[in-house]
């Protein structure tokens, strides 16, 4: 294993940027469904896999369990302990009570088992549109009803719309739930203090159930904090689902943690006993070693990502004038406004994908709203970034 780089350092040595250690070459050698998806001429940047070598601890640790044959069934609260650590040492929140929180397989799936704790067929999810595709398809298969609030000015929550959607999907007494994504995928935003104490306040006037999806908690821009849902007043019922899949590139290893609020105790005993058996060992290993010493790591990448964020703000300016995009706070993803291209009518990433060979996510799969935009992807090398985007403007003459 000598031979494939890594994002290493000597003790007591900075981290290097985690996005600039791979080759191209390199990273199309792998075959996950970022590289293996589009024939070898088109550049990746539409699903959210980073081109970065694991963390260190993590691939210390995942080598060391493969030597031993340690593959077995997951054990014990050590993810739910090193979440609680690094939910006070990074959000200076001490709401992660190990004892109310449950291995899940994975973010969505486990949202689909809090879904099912309150809410029946029929009753409605409320989303806020643009918002991640799984959103429409896993509560659509489990027989709820999606109901789109849009995002208002500035790509925020548009609480007036919020308490009126509220108001609706609970008339007569019907059970409703809210979906909500923090931060936001795909725009990036970060929701504030105040606007989820206003989340809080509506759901609780009109009873309806939070679920939120705080899977890309740990990616936040410089100068930016993340609040988790559970810690703002009024949210004591809420439910929230956190990985460290999307923060440390472990989505292949499966494992994440459904927390509830000290008010949902009772919906966590009602949780299935057979759902958290659900999660790879080695996703559950691999997550506790990236929470409790992989946050040196993190610090990296999230300096090389906001560097990505400043050099694509530019490229864009230089090269795209016509893409509008308002640079996330979160999240390594761009949401961008093509609207004002001349397309001839044709969906922005489709256009992108044959005529300049650069792969991004359409708008259209993110619901009302997001026609006429794409989905890119920040978390790959300066370079590659670059060429992407002169690819983008060279299809465009």
């Amino acid at each position: 294993m000598a031979d494939i780089p890594q994002a290493y350092a000597a003790p007591g040595e900075p981290v290097p940027n985690p996005l600039r250690v791979l080759s191209l070459d390199r990273l199309r050698r792998r075959t996950s469904v970022k590289w293996r998806a589009h024939p070898e001429d088109v550049l990746p940047l539409w699903v959210a896999e980073m081109d970065v070598p694991l963390a260190e601890p993590v691939a210390r640790a995942l080598h060391e369990a493969i030597s031993l044959g340690d593959t077995g069934y997951p054990a014990g609260t050590g993810y739910a302990e090193a979440l609680a650590e690094f939910a006070v040492k990074r959000w200076g929140w001490d709401g992660v009570a190990v004892e109310r929180t449950a291995l899940v397989p994975d973010v969505m799936l486990g949202a689909v088992e809090l879904l099912k704790l309150v809410t029946g067929p029929g009753d409605a999810v409320v989303v806020n549109n643009p918002v991640y595709p799984p959103f429409y398809q896993f509560v659509t298969h489990l027989g709820r009803r999606v109901v789109e609030v849009p995002l208002g000015a500035g790509l925020r929550i548009d609480l007036a719309a919020l308490d009126e959607a509220f108001g609706r999907v609970t008339a007569g007494g019907r059970r409703a739930a809210y979906l909500l994504c923090s931060p936001h995928n795909p725009t990036g935003t970060l929701h504030t203090a105040e606007e989820l104490s206003a989340v809080a306040a509506l759901a609780g006037r009109h009873g309806v159930r939070v679920v939120a999806d705080e899977i890309h908690a740990p990616i936040v821009a410089g100068g930016s904090a993340f609040v988790p849902y559970l810690s703002v007043p009024g949210a004591e019922n809420g439910m929230s689902l956190m990985s460290a899949s999307k923060a440390w590139n472990l989505a292949g290893l499966k494992a994440a943690l459904a927390v509830f609020g000290p008010a949902a105790a009772g919906d966590l005993a009602r949780l299935p006993e057979e759902v958290s058996h659900g999660p790879s060992h080695l996703g559950v290993m691999a997550h506790t070693v990236a929470l409790r010493e992989g946050t040196g790591w993190l610090d990296a990448l999230l300096a090389g990502l906001d560097a990505n964020r400043r050099l694509f703000a530019d490229l864009l300016a230089r090269h795209l004038p016509g893409v509008s995009h308002r640079p996330g706070e979160a999240t390594y993803l761009a949401w961008l406004d093509c609207r004002a291209l001349d397309l001839g009518g044709a969906d922005p990433a489709a256009f992108f994908l044959e005529r300049g060979r650069v792969a991004l996510v359409s708008g259209t799969a993110f619901g009302t709203g997001g026609a006429g935009h794409v989905r890119l992807n920040l978390a790959a090398s300066p370079e590659l970034l670059t060429e992407a985007v002169r690819r983008m403007a060279a299809a465009l003459t």
